[in-house]
């Protein structure tokens, strides 16, 4: 079997010199990992969005360190080729400086991944600069902050008045001074990422922000058709998987009721 080259940070930033868009997408398994990692995603993210999507959370607030540690090392052993990057929960880098660099080396020490993701800008523009110190790679994460929501009193796009877009580019600008690889850009103006993207050297990689990034990342069960009737104005269905899975599990039921299943094949007399 040929050997698969692991992608890096350093593959990242000569696609952005390059050129070349970096294709993101959640997952929380290992089956989902090897299936995206399969289809060529440059960087695997395990969203604290597993919240809403895998554990039946209203939002991302309640996800905790055990819970995200745990989804993450599914991830690690599922992926091969495409970067695995631990989304750190609310609560576990805000306390303190300490704890926050105990539990980023806790991805990289227990589950193998490349890199953790945490929100914030310039105001964690610091402790980016310790964790990158402690040879953590980071993440970085503006705009729409999802775990933010209570505060902001929902979900809303940034960036569309002159002095909040000042401060987002002030944000970006922050962050990657401080050592992060990559900035996602989430749920700002389209005008604003293309700007930050064209004065930042650092990938940027966007939801809800438009085209100009140099890359984009998506919720894997929105992109499959799993997350329901809502769907987000950013994302978009390439499949509806929910309606395959649904249909097979009906003719799953159908079969057993029916003593059709199993049938010769399907056990040893």
């Amino acid at each position: 079997m040929d050997e698969i080259k692991k992608l890096t940070v350093r593959d990242l930033w000569k696609m952005k010199q390059a050129g070349e868009k970096i294709v993101c997408v959640t997952s929380y398994d290992a089956i989902f990992a090897r299936i995206a990692d399969e289809a060529g995603m440059h960087l695997i993210l395990v969203g604290d969005s597993a919240g809403n999507t895998v554990l039946g959370y209203k939002n991302t607030i309640p996800v905790t360190m055990e819970e995200s540690l745990m989804l993450t090392a599914a991830v690690c052993r599922g992926a091969r080729r495409a970067m695995v990057i631990g989304d750190m929960p609310f609560m576990s880098y805000q306390i303190s400086e300490a704890e926050a660099i105990r539990n980023a080396g806790r991805y990289l020490k227990e589950c193998g991944a490349d890199g953790v993701k945490l929100e914030g800008g310039k105001k964690f523009a610091p402790l980016i600069r310790r964790l990158v110190d402690s040879s953590i790679p980071v993440f970085a994460h503006i705009g729409l902050l999802p775990q933010s929501v209570l505060k902001e009193g929902g979900y809303r796009m940034h960036g569309k008045n002159d002095a909040e877009a000042e401060e987002i580019l002030e944000d970006a600008l922050a962050v990657e001074e401080a050592g992060a690889f990559a900035v996602t850009l989430e749920g700002v103006t389209a005008s604003l990422a293309e700007k930050i993207t064209a004065k930042l050297h650092i990938p940027t990689i966007g939801i809800g922000a438009g085209p100009g990034c140099d890359g984009q990342i998506q919720v894997i069960t929105d992109i499959l058709g799993l997350g329901g009737a809502f769907l987000p104005r950013h994302a978009k269905r390439f499949a509806t998987l929910a309606d395959e899975a649904v249909k097979a599990l009906k003719g799953y039921v159908t079969e057993v009721r029916k003593g059709v299943f199993p049938a010769e094949g399907n056990f040893t007399k």
